[in-house]
């Protein structure tokens, strides 16, 4: 069975073991879905695991120990098939592990868990990355779910917006071919509307933000749903295009490359490490209102 479905008395949610990736995300009181359909018209993914990386890097390659890799953005996870390794009914957890494929483009062993939980009206995503080693392993992680935007098929994206936990005076950074090169403007307030023009320069990636949730609201202020993304460093906002009718919240341990960086994964901003036996949690929570 490739497809995983969990389900409460309010919500039903439904997990692909290629990629444990994200693809249905239903609301009961409404039947409305929430997650992107994955039309390639626009964009052919719904909620994919980024690890080990993410973003992309400098010349998609890294190098470690005098030795150059290449590799795509975002990394391989999400193009893996994972094993479900357990399961109830509101639960289901996924693991990927380092076999002789990976370590020749990426020389780590480690295993990754997805768990997918639901408890009332709120989906809890969680990672668990494990190494087995005895070698460091350097490693990125996040997320990229994306969300029907307009939920209500008589709106527009437009008629959307972002509204923080709380007012920021931050910067938002800017891509330049994929890269980080300095480029940033300033962001002061509680809400990022979600204009057709929002995603002319690609994703708009924040590195220093006082809020721990975001909420998906509309014009008649109503909130359709509750990300919660608590001790992320960083968080990105991205749709494809002026007409791609999604947006994507995505919370991150980890970012693309500087176009100034060397290739060093050891030096990488944002890169996590862990020793023998060591593992790293962290999880990310959407409500359904």
């Amino acid at each position: 069975m490739s497809l995983h479905t969990i389900e409460n008395d309010q919500l039903s949610a439904t997990i692909d073991e290629q990629g444990a990736e994200l693809t249905s995300l239903i609301n009961k009181s409404n039947g409305l879905e929430y997650i992107w359909k994955a039309d390639p018209e626009h964009w052919g993914r719904h909620a994919p695991v980024l690890f080990p990386f993410v973003g992309k890097l400098k010349d998609d390659a890294f190098s470690y120990n005098g030795h150059n890799y290449p590799m795509g953005q975002h990394g391989f996870a999400r193009d893996q098939k994972f094993k479900a390794s357990k399961s109830s009914a509101n639960s289901v957890e996924f693991l990927l592990e380092s076999d002789t494929q990976s370590r020749s483009k990426y020389p780590f062993d480690f295993r990754l868990f997805l768990t997918y939980t639901l408890s009332e009206n709120e989906l809890t995503v969680g990672y668990r990355v494990e190494n087995p080693s005895e070698d460091n392993l350097y490693f990125s992680i996040g997320g990229h779910p994306a969300f029907n935007c307009p939920i209500q098929p008589d709106q527009q994206r437009s008629d959307y917006g972002l509204k923080f936990e709380q007012t920021e005076d931050t910067e938002i950074h800017f891509l330049t071919e994929g890269l980080f090169a300095g480029v940033t403007e300033p962001f002061k307030g509680d809400t990022l509307d979600i204009a057709d023009d929002l995603f002319d320069r690609d994703a708009l990636v924040f590195k220093s933000l006082d809020s721990n949730r975001v909420d998906l609201i509309d014009n008649q202020g109503k909130i359709w749903l509750t990300f919660n993304f608590t001790g992320f460093p960083y968080l990105g906002i991205w749709s494809k295009s002026s007409n791609s009718p999604f947006v994507c919240i995505e919370p991150w341990f980890g970012i693309a490359d500087q176009a100034s960086h060397d290739g060093n994964i050891k030096t990488k901003e944002g890169i996590l490490s862990l020793k023998k036996d060591e593992s790293f949690d962290c999880q990310y929570g959407i409500r359904l209102h």
